[in-house]
């Protein structure tokens, strides 16, 4: 063998510490996501629980970057895929608890689950959870919200591990959470939350819960493949109504669409790739800037590398 030929590299997996949970390699994201595009994931690992979760961080290699994803309700997943270790929090983080009018969520829970243990528990002020589609951890990540309230509104204190497997316990006030944004380090992997509640009759609790789930029914495309609000409202004002205003409302690129019920929404009509959705979501925040000035902030989360990328 010549001094000068590369020696293949072992596979990633085959790199990573042991682990209590499991390692899966080219895992097909679009699987996982509600737009059902996007490449594999290098590596997903599901860990046992929070301490598996540290002692993986604190053991990986350091040239391995980490993705977290939750059920993939606001991500596209570029069509390259995701290289390195992609981490899903599994049944082992789902765990809802009520307890002295405080719930206690892992960051694997459904808001939706959240929201109706609550309601068991006689607890009021977490209805708003039935309209957020989503992970605890990542409504914690992003401050999510519906129907006027979010997740600084009920967050007591939150658990995070950060990227050298060091645990963190955390107060709403050194959360830094502003509207759609926390300021908490880019590293840290939320694991568990305690929200808390008003006492309140479960059938009241229950009403308020339909009322938000009609809402939502009669306003989104929810049936659609969508990834949920595309653009974080700009000050002032409401995404829709600037994209309307730019004529956006039904514009297609490939087989991406502008949702006509709510055009705050890109759907996948069927046969879209990933750089579709995201050139049409491009588009419209650049006519958005021509027509208003306004420049808008994606709200879907995106990750992964463009099919150029990696070389597809």
């Amino acid at each position: 063998m010549s001094a000068h030929m590369a020696i293949p590299r072992p596979p990633l997996v085959d790199r990573l510490p042991p682990v209590r949970g499991r390692y899966n390699a080219g895992v097909r994201l679009a699987d996982q996501t509600w737009f059902r595009v996007g490449g594999a994931a290098e590596v997903v690992f599901r860990p046992a629980d929070r301490d598996d979760l540290a002692q993986f961080l604190k053991r990986k290699p350091s040239d391995v970057p980490v993705t977290v994803i939750g059920v993939g309700s606001n991500l596209l997943v570029r069509d390259g895929g995701v290289p390195g270790v992609t981490i899903r929090l599994g049944r082992d983080f789902a765990l809802v608890e009520a307890k002295d009018g405080v719930i206690e969520a892992g960051a694997g829970a459904l808001d939706l689950n959240v929201a109706l243990a609550a309601r068991d528990a006689g607890l009021a002020g977490l209805e708003f959870l039935r309209g957020i589609p989503g992970t605890v951890g990542g409504g914690l990540r992003m401050n999510a919200g519906a129907y006027g309230r979010e997740f600084k509104d009920v967050l007591v204190e939150a658990e995070a591990v950060d990227s050298a497997g060091n645990v963190h316990r955390v107060g709403v006030a050194g959360m830094d959470l502003t509207y759609r944004h926390s300021g908490v380090p880019e590293d840290w992997i939320f694991t568990c939350a305690w929200l808390r509640g008003t006492p309140d009759d479960p059938a009241a609790i229950q009403a308020r819960m339909n009322q938000v789930s009609e809402a939502r029914e009669a306003s989104q495309p929810v049936r659609s493949r969508t990834g949920g609000s595309t653009f974080a409202n700009p000050e002032g004002a409401r995404a829709w109504e600037l994209i309307d205003r730019a004529g956006c409302r039904g514009l297609r690129i490939g087989g991406a669409m502008v949702s006509e019920q709510h055009c705050n929404f890109l759907i996948n009509t069927g046969d879209a790739t990933a750089a579709d959705l995201e050139t049409l979501g491009e588009t419209v925040r650049r006519r958005v800037k021509e027509t208003s000035g306004v420049e808008l902030r994606w709200e879907i989360r995106r990750i992964g590398l463009a099919a150029a990328e990696a070389g597809q």
